[in-house]
């Protein structure tokens, strides 16, 4: 494990991404290639049987097969070259139908398919963690009142609850999609040299169905499982846009959990010290200042969600592709994408973890609001009084009594109520009854409960 994975991703995210893992699904599609063309009667099912017992066998050197694969351009060669040897030892017979009518993006795309649905399982599991850990503050909270804030500044109020229910919508809807564009990406890869499948004749087709129905069955994430082939699926060596559009959405992902990081960092300050990652042994420990108690998690989260836009970038920049078989575009993916996959169970990771063991602050966010003494009330304040002063003379008077409230410290219910035109139009009980937080929340409560019932029927 190198120092920036441990940093980047989750801990059972890395094996699913590493090296190895590819190989090793390289050789299950050939094992599963070698069958759907014994049943498409294009190699002997001999030949098959001994394929598939060898590669599910096959001693895979990663770093070896790293550095051969410099001189072809793809690790592919040094797989089959592998597999066809081991299998030569076996049956020199069965060693001619290895890699039978397929090339090398074949085996690596659809590798990659079968690792990206094993990836998306955690990623899946992860999300849902967060979403259901939101869903559980939102509820806890929904009641209790805290500063909203708006460009970095105190604005109307809001409950924690709604800043919750945000968070749970976000993660809801990017659970959905992920499902939905998952289905439609991890799909098989097989055309053969250019792409027709030219060398398998008329049974081409028909091998290209089984093998899409062979490898769907084995993928690991449902929604990829689920998705039926109309007719026979044309080989995507050069169209990549359902994978950059899985790719879209992981990336989004990130940001939707860099999102809720931001905020609890925002609100991990001392000087507003509303909320506080789980306080685990040793974790936001400072090397200088032992009083410090940093924000670790989410700003790994922060990080990975600002290395993110960089990836998709190179992704999408590598979708113009030459031909039958890109030149840099498809080769472009190999880095980028695992880097993707890693940063995002990273984030969802720190961040489920995160929300479940969340410490909140209830009466530190309504002492954050009190100490502005009613002045992100201002506006209701206004509206109220505009009914009898007209809209002009009304907020001119509560901005005079805001600037009285900064310069003297009185709370503005004060200032207000000390004002005969003020109580003239509004009567001073009403005045309290509007500065309270409380009586001011508008349509908060059917958000959070809208909110949680989507969670609630997505959930089941």
């Amino acid at each position: 494990m190198v120092l920036n994975d441990a940093y980047s991703a989750a801990a059972d995210m890395l094996p699913v991404m590493a090296d190895i893992s590819l190989l090793r699904r390289m050789a299950l599609f050939e094992a599963t290639l070698a069958q759907a063309e014994a049943e498409a009667g294009v190699i002997p099912e001999e030949a098959a049987a001994i394929i598939t017992e060898v590669a599910g066998a096959l001693q895979i050197d990663a770093p070896a097969m790293a550095k051969d694969a410099i001189l072809g351009g793809t690790v592919a060669i040094p797989l089959v070259k592998s597999l066809t040897a081991a299998v030569r030892a076996r049956n020199p017979a069965a060693a001619a139908f290895v890699h039978f009518g397929a090339t090398s993006q074949d085996a690596i795309d659809s590798a990659l398919v079968l690792q990206l649905g094993d990836a998306l399982v955690l990623l899946d599991r992860d999300l849902t963690r967060v979403a259901a850990a939101a869903a559980a503050l939102a509820r806890r909270h929904r009641d209790d009142p805290m500063l909203g804030r708006t460009v970095l500044q105190p604005a109307t109020p809001i409950t924690f609850g709604l800043k919750a229910a945000q968070w749970l919508t976000a993660a809801r809807e990017a659970r959905s999609r992920l499902r939905r564009i998952a289905g439609e990406a991890l799909v098989l890869q097989f055309g053969g040299a250019a792409g027709t499948l030219g060398s398998l004749g008329d049974k081409g087709a028909r091998t290209a169905e089984i093998l899409f129905a062979r490898l769907a069955a084995l993928n690991a994430y449902p929604p990829a499982r689920s998705v039926a082939a109309a007719g026979t699926p044309l080989p995507w060596h050069t169209r990549r846009g359902a994978l950059m559009s899985l790719a879209g959405e992981i990336a989004i992902v990130t940001g939707v959990a860099g999102k809720i990081a931001r905020d609890l960092s925002s609100m991990m300050q001392f000087e507003v010290a509303e909320a506080f990652e789980p306080a685990d042994a040793g974790r936001g420990a400072s090397s200088a200042m032992p009083h410090k108690r940093n924000p670790v998690r989410c700003m790994l989260t922060v990080s990975a969600a600002l290395r993110t836009p960089g990836l998709v970038s190179t992704l999408l920049t590598g979708m113009v592709q030459e031909h039958e078989r890109a030149l840099g575009g498809w080769q472009a993916e190999w880095g980028a994408l695992p880097e993707l996959v890693k940063l995002c169970s990273g984030a969802l990771s720190n961040m489920a973890e995160t929300l479940e063991g969340l410490q909140v602050d209830v009466a530190r966010m309504r002492q954050n609001f009190d100490a502005l003494h009613g002045l992100p009330m201002t506006e209701m304040l206004a509206l109220a009084l505009a009914q009898g002063l007209g809209r002009s003379e009304a907020f001119a008077l509560v901005e005079t009594a805001a600037r009285e409230v900064g310069a003297t410290g009185r709370s503005l219910a004060e200032v207000v109520k000390a004002n005969p035109e003020a109580t003239r139009h509004v009567p001073a009980d009403r005045i309290d009854f509007i500065l309270d937080p409380l009586n001011n929340l508008g349509a908060t409560q059917a958000f959070i409960e809208s909110a949680l019932t989507g969670w609630d029927a997505a959930r089941n």
